[in-house]
């Protein structure tokens, strides 16, 4: 059985090519051009990965990791961005992303990154993240 991904990207041009990319590597990709249609995509497929983008039309990254945080076990996530803020890269972190990649990134760094965040034996760092933020919230 295929890995399936989510990509959520508004550039076409960079959404074209990661696909392209992760198809010809045997992932199943979805892709999405904002978060509001990622969101939807992520209930329906269920994805093992979520890649998203930081910045984006209608709805950007950050709601989508929180949306995530929700859920009862979450897909691991990789955020891409061309934000170079660390204080962006920190709230990424605490709301459970398995990893960060800065635009513009080769495409082998990125096939090296979902390699890692998939095959790592421990526990996924999106429920760790999403256990914190529920640990926070008042019930």
């Amino acid at each position: 059985m295929s890995v399936s991904i989510v990509l959520i990207e508004d550039d076409r041009e960079i959404s074209s090519t990661m696909t392209a990319v992760l198809q010809n590597a045997g992932y199943t990709v979805d892709t999405a051009p904002n978060g509001v249609d990622g969101r939807k995509l992520i209930e329906e497929k269920n994805p093992d990965l979520v890649i998203t983008d930081m910045m984006m039309p209608r709805m950007g990254g950050f709601p989508v990791l929180e949306y995530l945080t929700e859920l009862d076990s979450p897909p691991r996530v990789i955020m891409i961005t061309a934000n170079e803020g660390s204080r962006h890269k920190a709230y990424a972190e605490m709301l459970g992303v398995s990893d960060y990649l800065r635009k513009p990134f080769a495409m082998d760094v990125l096939l090296e990154t979902i390699e890692r965040v998939l095959s790592s034996e421990e526990e996924s760092p999106s429920a760790k993240g999403s256990e914190k933020l529920r640990r926070g919230k008042k019930s």
